[in-house]
């Protein structure tokens, strides 16, 4: 049975709940068009008041999410998985009910609430004294209570559940909750008004004040330094801290206080150590990296669009595959300015990281775009910033760092050889993963074909596939117009296996064949060359479009990390119409994940080495890897 008033009233409604913010936004319409005026502006103030509080949390969260101005501040050293950030999804339901229970009070209220002035110099004092003297102690007791047994469990778990605290945890609380809690912000303000000291200033700095606070408490960052508390020693018992309040998700008996620590003094409930861990956690945020990573997977933005769902723009659409969502578009122009930005003076920075048996990987960025890697005199740039990612991964003892989409571009640096022959002294292994990538598409061909088509032939991939099916007497017609590339590719093949090469210029030639391996963009008309039933495997970027109805489409090489990986919560994408779903990354991704696993010391850089591919591919299957292989049939008739 659920418990009375656990769940909220518009659970169900989706993002609909929003549609009950619409008689507020109907009468500000209706005294603006109709009556000339704001006569009765409180509706706009609650909207306005709604929107500031929102975006003060979106604040916290891209401020706790920017990895690289916090990870050395965090307390607690985990991720936020995809459970916690569903489960958090709904953290503004608070926002939505006291906006309610305002425009009521509003409506139905005495007239002090009318004509509230704009300033009003005592205002600030007589609101202080209620918060001090009301709002504190009464949350205080009200908190114990909700670590009752039955309160508790029926209720207050819910906001202790989240492993790692986050300024959306603080938000995150049952209907009832909320309703104890609504008292207690709206005290101070309905008593500074009823004694003629209220004013629409104070208002709204206290509400913006107080959610502050709140999201300060609950960010897992700190960022209060010890050394104010060195100076002025009361101010702890006035002021507490991320690290004191992340003691009472770790200690439940302790530390209940709102946001001063004299309550729980007082009443005895201040943990011991709170100062003691506050001090540690302040001295050690200035240390370069209180944690190595073991692997580091080295990305590059892909385009404007896609920086977007970075997880420290929007958390939850960070956390799902990507879509096209037309409210995003407001973010562009800025997004569009940060690019900017970080083709001036940007260095390679940390996104985002997960733990996997004990091992902590981080998905580094280079701050270029995917454009930028086809600008002839952005070359040496890109390669300055890539080579200075290994380095520093060198320097820090990361072991294995893998080089994604195009930063290992044959073109750009021969697939990282340029690196490893710059730097033969490199402890750190410096992997393309191009070779899981293979095994993966190859797995996906079914073990009865005896005929495949393959485009970008000649590439690092293409060759590799190209000599592994014909090993395995599969007839590979290979599309490129040099007679010179497919000859030096035939001559790697065993002399018994060199007739099941041929190369072919034409797509024509392929329009009896079912399998289609795509290395190279192909257009629409292009596919149309293909047999009714054929299939597309591809490994070109972006993803060809999936115009033929008739057949049907593989996706880009992927593998699903192991089920016992933690702290991960977001979905790594390519481009910003292609992204993976939850849990799972590129082939290549994967690749540096078993190349760690596996303990191995070499360098995977340059050409595939195809003896390796079963080697590879069978590793990544022990260690729990999963291959992902969506089949979708096209959504245009040919």
């Amino acid at each position: 049975m659920v418990a009375p008033l656990s769940a909220w009233p518009w659970e169900n409604f989706g993002i609909y709940k929003y549609l009950l913010y619409g008689p507020l936004l109907g009468k500000v319409l209706y005294t603006r068009i109709l009556e000339g005026s704001f006569k009765d502006d409180w509706c706009l103030h609650i909207l306005i008041i709604c929107v500031a509080r929102s975006s003060l949390h979106q604040l916290w969260s891209t401020y706790v999410n920017m990895l690289f101005l916090t990870r050395n501040r965090r307390i607690n050293q985990h991720g936020y998985d995809f459970k916690q950030i569903d489960k958090e999804w709904d953290w503004d339901n608070f926002i939505l009910l006291q906006a309610l229970i305002a425009s009521m009070a509003c409506y139905i209220g005495p007239p002090f609430i009318e004509n509230v002035p704009l300033w009003n110099a005592k205002g600030f004092i007589t609101i202080l004294s209620f918060h001090v003297g009301v709002s504190e102690p009464l949350y205080y007791w009200v908190h114990r209570c909700f670590h009752k047994s039955y309160l508790f469990k029926q209720y207050h778990s819910i906001h202790h559940s989240s492993p790692v605290l986050h300024p959306f945890t603080g938000a995150t609380a049952t209907f009832l909750e909320h309703l104890a809690l609504t008292p207690v912000i709206g005290l101070p303000i309905i008593g500074s008004c009823m004694m003629g000291n209220g004013s629409r200033i104070t208002i709204y700095g206290y509400l913006l004040v107080f959610d502050f606070l709140r999201c300060l408490g609950h960010c897992n960052v700190e960022v209060v330094p010890h050394r104010l508390f060195e100076t002025l020693p009361s101010l702890r018992y006035l002021l507490y801290t991320p690290t004191y309040h992340s003691l009472h998700h770790t200690d439940m008996a302790t530390n209940f206080c709102l946001f001063m620590p004299f309550y729980d003094a007082i009443w005895k409930t201040l943990n011991s150590q709170s100062w003691e861990l506050h001090q540690n956690a302040s001295s050690n945020a200035g240390n370069y990296r209180r944690n190595t990573a073991d692997f580091v997977f080295l990305a590059h933005v892909v385009d404007v669009t896609s920086s977007i769902h970075a997880p420290f723009v929007i958390r939850s659409i960070a956390s799902m595959p990507y879509t096209t969502r037309l409210f995003l578009l407001v973010l562009w122009p800025p997004a569009f300015i940060v690019m900017i930005m970080m083709w001036a003076w940007s260095k390679t920075f940390l996104i985002s990281f997960y733990n996997l048996r004990g091992r902590l990987h981080e998905t580094w960025s280079v701050p270029r775009f995917g454009f930028q890697y086809f600008l002839p005199f952005a070359k040496e740039g890109i390669n300055k910033h890539i080579e200075e990612a290994i380095l520093r991964a060198n320097k820090l003892g990361v072991k294995v760092i893998s080089l994604a989409a195009l930063n290992k571009n044959e073109a750009l640096n021969g697939g990282g050889t340029l690196f490893v022959e710059r730097h033969p002294d490199l402890k750190v292994r410096v992997v393309h993963g191009n070779t899981l990538t293979a095994a993966v598409i190859l797995n996906e061909i079914r073990g009865d074909v005896k005929e495949v088509f393959l485009t970008g032939a000649t590439s690092k991939l293409g060759r590799a596939i190209a000599l592994y099916l014909c090993q395995r007497r599969v007839r590979v017609l290979m599309l490129t117009s040099s007679t010179e590339r497919f000859q030096k590719v035939q001559k790697e093949a065993p002399l018994e296996c060199q007739s099941y090469l041929v190369q072919v210029t034409k797509y024509q030639a392929a329009r009896d064949c079912k399998t289609w391996i795509v290395g190279k963009w192909i257009t629409p008309g292009e596919q149309s060359w293909a047999p009714t039933g054929a299939h597309f495997h591809q490994f070109v970027v972006p993803p060809i479009l999936s115009f033929r109805r008739d057949c049907t489409y593989g996706d880009l090489a992927a593998m699903r990390l192991p089920v016992d990986v933690q702290g991960l919560g977001n979905c790594e994408y390519m481009f910003s119409q292609y992204t993976m779903e939850r849990g799972v990354v590129h082939a290549c991704h994967a690749g540096g994940v078993v190349h760690l696993l596996e303990g191995w010391t070499h360098h995977e850089v340059g050409a595939i080495n195809v003896d390796r591919i079963d080697l590879v591919w069978n590793a990544a299957l022990k260690h729990g890897l999963e291959p992902v292989s969506n089949i979708v049939t096209g959504q245009n008739s040919p």
